[in-house]
Order: structure tokens, then C-alpha cells, then sequence
């Protein structure tokens, strides 16, 4: 962006002191706007001219005062200088503090970080806009960005205008070499970075954005899901301690549900209500993206839930489900697929996956359809899942094709 600026001395004659001389002004423009102020230089009036704005004469007090006019038009244009090279846009105002004196501090990238995961904190603890996990997750984030100051720099923290691409992709392999990060997961951590680099690049605290050139494509990943048969080796086990079989009903009503973990942990009775069709749907908001799901419930679901329909410490609560913590539901898990002789990474996270594939696209329900029950904001999320079906139309046909030979 153009700026204009120019430079003008004068002597101002209203002024004049007792002693019969008229004092020496400045008078910078910037854009239009003045900024005048005397100098504390003092001439006689038939010494000054206003065509040069610059005094008469060859003697010393002349060489002297010419000179210090001449330093002062040097300190206006390294000023200029100085504003541009910063990377900013030379206004009045940003001139003027110069000028004067007025320094403004430098914003820090740390603290800028913990400005924003502070006001998050209390959106979290309001019930608004975010969840507890994501407030952790930036938090690591945080954390993570000071260790990799310390590991670069040996600093603590960082002025937000020495951010650049170098920065940025030595983050990345930083957490990839150091942190031993999976791609997905660095790209996660550089994510939460670049929501901070960019609220300062809408506050006009920095001019370029650092992430610029910077690709930040993911590697799909392998949704892992169960098979029909692994869901029915899992509903007929039963397992000779309660713990486990509680496990196993609270995985399958999410195999059933498409609820995630926290979801289910908090599913209360109220939520379960006559859908459009008179049947009984779950009707609920998820707690990770606090959109909402509108899930009709299938028999094996429903058995599930009037199974729980008594029992004391679901009565108590109100939740549908005794849901235990997420860690010790996926050692149990382990435990689970051991016993019923399933040879994949049981997870509760599998029950989702299990829900889009194997209960729902397997027997046609619509992509749309099952888009809407996850409570997915795009399509395009939902579309994964179209491909470990593809994955599984080939296996069928290879037994096929077997059988036909």
C-alpha cells in the first residue's frame, strides 16, 4: 500500500521571544495528516528562508542549526524506513509513536497462545462453544510451541513478527524427529498454531502470514471396523465377570448407535424420545462439534437400553448407560476381543466406525442418512467410510470369484 510523506522546517514569526527571535518549526506530513511541533531552535527572522527551510549565512550558529535540521530530515525517513521493513503499514499513528517515543511492546507468541486457551477455559467451564478434550488439545499445543522455542531459539518465547515459513516447517520437523509425532498428528499440533497466527493476522498484528506455501495436506487413514461376524462373536459371549459384559453392552449399543464415547457417557433417558415415525430415536447434540444427531434406535440398541432400564445407578443419574472412564473401557475392550478370538485393535472408537460400515452402508441406508446420524457438519467426512466399503465389495468378490473357479 502507497504512502505519502514529506518533510517541511519553518519559522514562526507570531512567536517571537522577548528577545526578538522567532522559533523554528517541523511540520511532517503523513497521508494528509500534520504533525508539527517546535524544534527549540530560535533565529532572527532576516536569517531564515522560507524557499530553502533552511537558515542564511556561513558562520557556526548557521553550519550548526542547518546541520541539526539536516539530522532530524534523516531521522524521519529511517523512522519510514524502519515501519516498512517491520512489515507494516506507515500510518500517522504508528509515525507519530515513533516519533515521540511511544514504543509499542511486542506481541508474544506464547502469551498469544495463552490469551486464546484462557478464554477457552471459560467456554469450557460455560458449557459454550467447545469441549473439554479440545481445550487439552491446546494446551499440548501450547505446550509443544515452548519446547520447540527452547530446542531453536533457547527462548521462552518469541515476538509474533519473527514467525516465517523457516519456523513453521522446522515446527514440523521438530515434532516429527524430536516428538516423534505421526504425520496426522503434527499436522493437528500446526493446525492449533495457525488458529493463533491467524487471529493475529486478523487483528493486523502481522501483515504476512507465516503459513503461506505451507501445505498442509493429511494421510488418510485405515478406518479399522468390526465385520458382522465379529459382532455377533462379541453379542454371544458372555463373560463370567460383570465388568466385562457391561463393557460389552456399552460397545455394542455404540455399534448400534454411532454414538462416540462421550456421547454415550452422557445419553440420559430425556434424550431418547418418539422420533418422526413414532418409534423410539435418540435425539441428542454431539459434545465434539455440539451438532446435533438424530438416531432411530434398532432392536439390539433398544434391548440394551431396557436391559439398563433398572439398574440402580442408571436409575439414580438419569444416564441410559453405566459408562466407565474411556481408558479403562479400552483395556476391558482388549480384554473382550482376546476372549472372543478378534484379532484387531478393539478400541471404543471402532463401535462408531463399525455403526457407518458394517450396520448402516453394508445394508443400503444412504450416505446422507448416515452423515446425518453421526452428526457429521460435511459429507466429505462421511465419504471415508464409502471407501473401506469398496475395500470390502473387493474382498466379496474374490471369494466369489474363487467359488466360480
Amino acid at each position: 500500500m502507497e504512502h505519502h510523506i514529506s518533510i517541511l522546517f519553518y519559522a514562526r514569526k507570531s512567536k517571537k521571544t522577548s528577545q526578538g527571535l522567532i522559533p523554528i518549526y517541523i511540520r511532517i506530513t503523513i497521508n494528509g495528516q500534520r504533525l508539527e511541533h517546535s524544534i527549540q531552535r530560535y533565529v532572527q527572522a532576516a536569517q531564515w528562508s522560507p524557499a530553502a527551510g533552511r537558515m542564511k549565512g556561513n558562520n557556526d550558529q548557521v553550519r550548526q542549526i542547518n546541520l541539526y535540521l539536516d539530522t532530524l530530515t534523516t531521522k524521519v525517513l529511517r523512522l519510514e524506513r524502519e515501519i516498512v521493513m517491520d512489515g507494516q503499514i506507515l500510518t500517522f499513528d504508528n509515525f507519530r509513536e515513533k516519533w515521540m517515543g511511544v514504543t509499542e511492546a511486542p506481541r508474544m507468541l506464547i502469551e498469544v497462545f495463552q490469551q486464546h486457551n484462557d478464554q477457552m477455559a471459560s467456554l469450557v467451564k460455560a458449557g459454550k462453544d467447545y469441549c473439554a478434550a479440545t481445550l487439552i488439545r491446546y494446551n499440548t499445543s501450547r505446550d509443544h510451541t515452548k519446547a520447540f522455542l527452547q530446542w531453536k531459539y533457547n527462548l521462552d518465547d518469541i515476538d509474533i513478527k519473527r514467525l516465517n515459513y523457516e519456523f513453521v516447517s522446522d515446527f514440523e520437523f521438530w515434532l516429527k524427529t524430536e516428538r516423534h509425532c505421526g504425520h496426522n498428528t503434527t499436522m493437528k499440533y500446526i493446525s492449533n498454531l495457525k488458529k493463533i497466527v491467524n487471529s493475529c493476522l486478523r487483528k493486523g498484528w502481522l501483515l504476512k502470514d507465516p503459513f503461506l506455501g505451507f501445505k498442509m495436506t493429511r494421510e488418510e487413514v485405515e478406518k479399522e471396523a468390526l465385520t458382522e461376524q465379529d459382532l455377533k462373536k462379541i453379542d454371544l459371549k458372555n463373560f463370567p465377570v460383570d465388568r466385562l459384559n457391561f463393557v460389552k453392552d456399552i460397545f455394542l449399543f455404540s455399534c448400534f448407535t454411532g454414538l462416540a464415547y462421550a456421547d454415550v457417557k452422557k445419553l440420559k433417558r430425556t434424550e431418547i424420545e418418539p422420533g418422526i415415525d413414532g418409534s423410539h430415536w435418540i435425539l441428542t447434540s454431539r459434545q465434539k462439534t455440539n451438532t446435533k444427531s438424530r438416531i432411530p434406535l434398532l432392536p439390539p440398541a433398544l434391548s440394551i437400553i431396557e436391559k439398563y432400564k433398572d439398574y440402580p445407578p442408571c436409575c439414580n443419574s438419569g444416564y441410559v448407560l453405566p459408562v466407565m472412564s474411556n481408558q479403562r473401557m479400552n483395556s476391558y475392550l482388549k480384554e473382550i476381543a482376546d476372549l472372543c478370538g478378534i484379532r484387531k485393535n478393539l478400541t471404543f472408537h471402532i463401535a462408531r466406525h463399525t455403526f457407518a460400515t458394517t450396520v448402516t452402508l453394508s445394508n443400503g441406508v444412504p450416505i446422507e442418512s448416515v452423515s446425518k446420524m453421526l452428526g457429521h457438519r460435511n459429507l466429505k467426512t462421511t465419504q471415508h467410510y464409502a471407501k473401506v466399503l469398496d475395500r470390502k465389495v473387493g474382498d466379496d468378490m474374490e471369494v466369489l470369484r474363487k467359488k466360480l473357479s
